[in-house]
């Protein structure tokens, strides 16, 4: 027994390391094997008569700041003809139905549905869904807005020959206001984590965990077919996409079609955001363990993944643990004057933190050079404030929404509704 605890807290401990070197080598090899063997990226704008019908769908509560903004983007940006917009306006108590209203005045695609009692975001979209008129869905937050390109380059995908098997395509995520510290640190975050993860499950897995969900197509068949999206989960963006994969649908992560996004600008902010991902993501453990141990060789790229999520969870409580031993120690040294502890201890400290720190820089430039050409490194300067809060952050919300994940996956809570968070305007700064 002391020889496995000793071995499981070697791996807990190398476990930041074994995953961004799992994570390079795999975001390396969707670069130079995957892209160049099994994705066609000659992407062709269609002729007007060979465009599908789309629904931009933008489920959405009190989004005064932004809806506008959006909206007229959409209306008049996109290199695309035969869509429409479909607000699902979710219990809005500010102007936004005011907003709609006008606006749903002035264009013709544009169409608005009123949900009276806020019941959350999964809910609207479903409700929406029945109203759609596009064969593919194109799920848009309130705050983003897509590349011009984006739907055509979207319809590349479902449209190549063997496309028909498409359930999602989702894009990658740029951060549009990045004149903060807090800003642009999830700069970094989006390409070194959500991006070069996105890649290496794709490149090596051929499957994917979560969906981005702030923009990504659907094909509405494929919705319908996994019974819609799962209203008492957090985030309905990663059950679905295990859902659609489940039932035997393939799923696509599309580098070369981007969308702008406003991210939190306040740590509180981000907290709150990042405890609803977290929360999603452990839900999605607790759903889908029962599911891959039935049959586990059928679902080997799945078991990965969800290996990947146990040890996201036991390291956090892990980090959480030890920190506290740390801190405890510290105390108990200096009451009892105990210099060569305090050193040795912070040494240990210390000798920790430069290790991971070292290779979480290694990912970091690699997951940025791999991101956009590179374009993006110039933002490694912010990486230290990015690793100082995103270890703790992320740590201490899975360890917090534990409980609450367990509950909502045995049907002992999990209530739908929404709260937006507080929205500033889009920047457009030089680096933009």
């Amino acid at each position: 027994m002391s020889n496995f605890l000793s071995i499981l807290v070697q791996l807990l401990t190398l476990y930041p390391v074994f995953g961004s070197i799992a994570w390079t080598i795999g975001g390396i090899f969707y670069r130079t094997v995957y892209v160049g063997k099994f994705l066609d990226k000659d992407f062709k704008p269609l002729k007007k008569e060979e465009e599908p019908m789309i629904t931009i769908m933008i489920p959405c509560h009190n989004e005064e700041v932004m809806i506008e903004e959006t909206l007229e983007f959409l209306m008049n940006k996109l290199e695309y003809h035969n869509y429409e917009v479909l607000v699902c306006d979710d219990g809005s108590t500010d102007t936004t139905p005011e907003i709609l209203a006008r606006l749903s005045m002035k264009y013709n695609n544009l169409r608005v549905l009123r949900v009276n009692k806020n019941k959350g975001k999964a809910h609207a979209f479903n409700i929406g869904i029945s109203f759609a008129r596009g064969e593919f869905i194109l799920s848009n937050d309130a705050d983003i807005v897509p590349s011009p390109d984006a739907l055509w380059k979207y319809m590349n995908y479902f449209l190549k020959p063997g496309g028909q098997n498409i359930a999602a395509v989702t894009s990658n995520g740029d951060v549009q206001n990045r004149t903060l510290m807090v800003e642009k640190s999830q700069t970094v975050e989006f390409s070194s984590i959500v991006g070069i993860i996105k890649r290496s499950q794709m490149g090596v897995l051929g499957a994917m965990y979560a969906y981005s969900g702030a923009n990504t197509m659907y094909r509405k068949d494929a919705i319908f077919d996994c019974g819609g999206f799962r209203q008492d989960r957090a985030t309905e963006d990663i059950s679905i996409a295990w859902d659609q994969q489940f039932n035997g649908w393939e799923a696509v992560f599309a580098p070369d079609i981007i969308f702008y996004m406003n991210v939190p600008n306040t740590l509180n902010m981000l907290y709150h955001q990042r405890k609803r991902w977290a929360k999603g993501g452990t839900e999605a453990w607790f759903t889908n363990f029962a599911r891959i141990a039935k049959r586990p060789f059928k679902n080997l790229p799945k078991i990965v993944m969800l290996l990947d999520q146990t040890g996201s969870i036991l390291w956090s409580f892990y980090y959480l643990i030890f920190a506290a031993w740390l801190i405890v120690k510290m105390v108990y040294f200096v009451l009892t004057n105990n210099t060569e502890e305090i050193v040795h201890t912070l040494d240990m400290a210390f000798i920790f933190s430069a290790f991971i720190s070292m290779v979480g820089v290694w990912q970091l430039v690699a997951s940025l050079a791999l991101d956009n050409h590179g374009e993006k490194l110039k933002y490694l300067i912010f990486a230290p404030s990015y690793m100082v809060w995103y270890w703790q952050m992320n740590a201490l919300t899975i360890a917090t929404t534990l409980v609450p994940a367990i509950k909502s996956v045995l049907g002992l809570g999990g209530e739908g509704t929404w709260v937006s968070p507080p929205r500033t305007k889009m920047t457009q700064d030089d680096d933009t």
